[in-house]
């Protein structure tokens, strides 16, 4: 088993551009069913064999698609969201970067009302090793497995993944949340998943500066985790004030500090990577009876 997706998984891409062609074509390349793209004017046409659809409520009648992979520029890309929800999509991976804010708040609470599962934006994806990949991740680096990761930063899931596979610790699914101060689907909501989930046997997590979340999953993690869980914090060093890479990595009015958030995981009974060259040595030891 995994979570979010699997090898039954059919995608549409909304913005099958230059950019959500590439990747769309990475994916379906990964084993992915790309079954449908999205771009308005062109319904009835076709891209490198995907069938193109003015509307997503057009790809989810025609090609029974379930998982949205959202390419659409930022202006669009709330709108594009909130197409995918309306249409049926049970599951949307935002991967646009610098939507503004304020459509992302309106987003939020429409998501609220809805069934369909928001991952992202400003992330990289979503992954099950073997069966399916969502996104821009490298899927080569990832082996099928039984530890769960969730991730605030793509760069560093890529390096966390590359460990753990030579270590011989294969995944059975990479969760990039997104590291904008708005996003769909968090912490929690991932770790409750793979706390569920048969197939994974441990848990990564790894965040960054900015924000409570990581604070509110070291809590949650020791009141209702059964799995042993490592992380890592990014920005141990980032002075206040100063953005750090994502948009929601900033720390604001004393708060968000790294050190806070590394001394209420380890109050929590998580394993906290001391460096990013050292991530999957955390997991190891807190697999360690």
């Amino acid at each position: 088993m995994a979570i979010l997706i699997n090898r039954d998984s059919r995608i549409v891409v909304q913005g099958l551009g230059r950019s959500g062609l590439l990747h769309a074509q990475s994916c379906r390349d990964y084993g992915s069913a790309i079954v449908a793209g999205v771009t308005p004017g062109k319904g009835g046409s076709s891209v490198d064999g995907i069938p193109v659809f003015d509307t997503v409520a057009e790809a989810v009648c025609s090609e029974g698609a379930t998982v949205s992979m959202i390419f659409v520029p930022p202006p669009a890309a709330a709108d594009a969201i909130l197409e995918a929800a309306d249409a049926g999509i049970e599951l949307a991976v935002c991967i646009a970067e610098g939507i503004p804010v304020r459509d992302m708040v309106q987003v939020k609470r429409a998501l609220q009302e809805g069934t369909m599962r928001l991952i992202g934006p400003n992330c990289p994806g979503i992954i099950t090793p073997g069966q399916c990949k969502v996104g821009i991740m490298p899927g080569a680096i990832h082996r099928p497995g039984s530890v769960g990761v969730v991730s605030r930063s793509g760069t560093l899931t890529y390096e966390v993944v590359q460990q753990l596979s030579d270590a011989g610790l294969g995944q059975s699914t990479c969760v990039g949340i997104g590291g904008d101060p708005i996003i769909g689907s968090g912490f929690i909501d991932m770790l409750q998943l793979f706390n569920e989930d048969p197939a994974t046997e441990s848990v990564f997590v790894i965040g960054e500066i900015g924000g409570s979340a990581e604070e509110e999953a070291a809590v949650w993690i020791q009141r209702h985790m059964r799995k042993p869980v490592a992380a890592f914090i990014a920005g141990v060093t980032a002075p206040p004030g100063k953005r750090m890479g994502h948009a929601g990595a900033i720390i604001s009015g004393g708060k968000g500090l790294a050190g806070d958030k590394i001394a209420i995981l380890k109050a929590c009974g998580v394993q906290v990577a001391t460096s990013p060259a050292r991530m999957a040595e955390a997991l190891l030891s807190a697999l360690t009876p």
